[in-house]
């Protein structure tokens, strides 16, 4: 009877806090970010138990369920998004696929984040849709507005106009242990409402899917190009990839649902999964809320996103590269580029710098430092920590807009191709003059080998097969595929050549 009562009381002081809470929104919800409206939502409501320490999801899975919204969506024939990567590479986006034509319709999942109707999915789920319709945990359905899209982060924000509507409750990704359970929750192959269990396996995990996707996507003028000459131009990439890695089972039509921790808390937005099949095979990948955060607060205020830039390119250090640029750390982000004009030039960034730190935390991908770029506006500071010449400086980079980072060449506070010849994992012979006559080629090398379990063997990449450029340059050598690999300023990699089959191209 004590424990009735008190669960009584609980509920009562809820309940008034939440009234209260909605009461203040109704006459503030216009002028409050998303962020602040989360605040006033759950301010009384703290976290119970270790997010990383329950294993009793029930009342986890019971307050995000109802938040989770099914989402359906309906394309032209024309409109639909393009198919998958020509190779595939094992990453398909939920509700899409590889190799299939544009569908007529779609459906994926969402995340509301506001009484009064804010709610997040993911980019690749609504772009170019004609009509979003929003089926809420009552089902009813409601079309919903889009109030923003961005390819580079495969976030989108929508809007129904709705009241009192449930609410999930933000959390903080920065504090996302690996280890530690989680939930996925959304709408899986058409079931309903589906949530599923597993562990944190990865952070800051990038698998190129986002970059691959803008480059099968040409602009009219570039399509238009290709037909006229058979090439695609290679266009630079701003994606943003960070992904927490989850084995959580999510499926095809998961896409844009909630990824939360043992509180109930959102801590990613589910956005692609790594599988040969285009199911679930143990690897799911979510977009952290503290990179959402960001860019919905941006689609709210502006309509767009407004990213603020360094100004610089590097490569991911590691044993190979750092032996080709003759340093001693393998730790760390070389700068192999800095752009005239920039906020990296202006802060005193060099070329052979290696960036160690931002804000103060150890760096060691490029993953690292783009999902704290990506959080952050033009005219914002960011302190980074460099070595040179052995010693460490730090230093304080005001970020420029994307009108001045353009105005002097496209690039991101980015990367360039971390690639090797060691983890192409192939090795490689001068193409004999008789092979190139064959196929009507004047330079080109020959792979003569292949190592289980590195790029070229998850490809799928023969051996015999004739490579004529890398990134753009023609090979003949060894040499001419190392000095050719660190050359991308898109952070892919590009190969070309000829084979039985006739010409063709890949990019990872």
């Amino acid at each position: 009877m004590k424990k009735l009562g008190v669960i009584f009381l609980a509920a009562l002081v809820g309940g008034g806090t939440s009234i209260g809470a909605y009461k203040y929104l109704d006459r503030n919800d216009r002028d409050m970010s998303i962020t602040e409206t989360q605040k006033v939502l759950f301010a009384n409501n703290p976290a119970k138990i270790s997010s990383a320490g329950s294993v009793d999801f029930v009342q986890a899975a019971a307050a995000v369920s109802p938040a989770v919204v099914h989402i359906r969506t309906v394309f032209s024939n024309t409109g639909g998004r393009s198919s998958g990567s020509p190779l595939d590479l094992m990453e398909e986006f939920f509700g899409g696929g590889g190799r299939r034509s544009a569908p007529r319709a779609a459906s994926g999942s969402g995340v509301i984040l506001t009484p009064d109707g804010y709610i997040v999915t993911n980019n690749h789920v609504v772009e170019k849709a004609e009509k979003v319709e929003v089926v809420l945990s009552n089902r009813r359905k409601v079309i919903a507005k889009v109030v923003g899209t961005d390819p580079n982060t495969d976030l989108a924000l929508l809007k129904v106009e709705e009241t009192n509507l449930p609410v999930v409750k933000m959390g903080n990704s920065d504090n996302v242990q690996i280890g530690e359970w989680v939930l996925a929750v959304g709408f899986p192959l058409d079931l309903e409402t589906t949530v599923t269990a597993g562990i944190i396996s990865a952070k800051a995990r990038s698998i190129g899917i986002l970059a691959r996707q803008q480059q099968q996507q040409p602009t009219q003028e570039e399509y238009e190009e290709y037909q006229r000459t058979g090439k695609l131009p290679s266009r630079a990439s701003n994606a943003i990839e960070s992904y927490i890695q989850t084995d959580a089972a999510i499926n095809p039509g998961n896409s844009g649902g909630a990824l939360v921790n043992a509180n109930g808390e959102l801590i990613g937005i589910n956005a692609a999964i790594a599988s040969r099949t285009g199911t679930n095979e143990g690897y799911g990948f979510a977009i952290p809320i503290n990179l959402a955060k960001k860019i919905l607060e941006d689609f709210k205020k502006y309509g767009e996103v407004r990213r603020g830039y360094i100004g610089v390119t590097f490569v991911a250090l590691d044993a190979d590269y750092a032996e080709k640029m003759k340093v001693k750390d393998i730790n760390g982000l070389y700068v192999n580029e800095v752009l005239p004009n920039s906020g990296g030039a202006a802060a005193g960034i060099q070329k052979g710098d290696i960036i160690k730190k931002v804000e103060g935390v150890e760096i060691f991908d490029s993953p690292d430092l783009q999902e704290r770029i990506g959080r952050m506006s033009p005219g914002e500071k960011v302190n980074l920590t460099v070595l040179r010449d052995g010693k460490l400086r730090d230093l304080t980079v005001t970020l420029k807009g994307e009108t001045s980072a353009k105005a002097d060449k496209p690039a991101l506070a980015a990367k360039s191709t971390g690639a090797s010849i060691s983890k192409l994992g192939a090795t490689f012979a001068p193409a004999p003059d008789a092979l190139k006559a064959k196929y009507g080629v004047k330079n080109g090398v020959v792979v003569t080998g292949v190592e289980s379990g590195k790029i070229f063997d998850s490809l799928d990449v023969p051996k015999g097969l004739l490579i004529t450029t890398v990134n753009g340059k023609a090979v003949n050598s060894v040499k001419d595929i190392e000095d050719a690999l660190p050359t991308s300023k898109n952070g892919m990699t590009t190969i070309s050549g000829v084979s039985g089959n006739g010409n063709f191209t890949f990019t990872f």
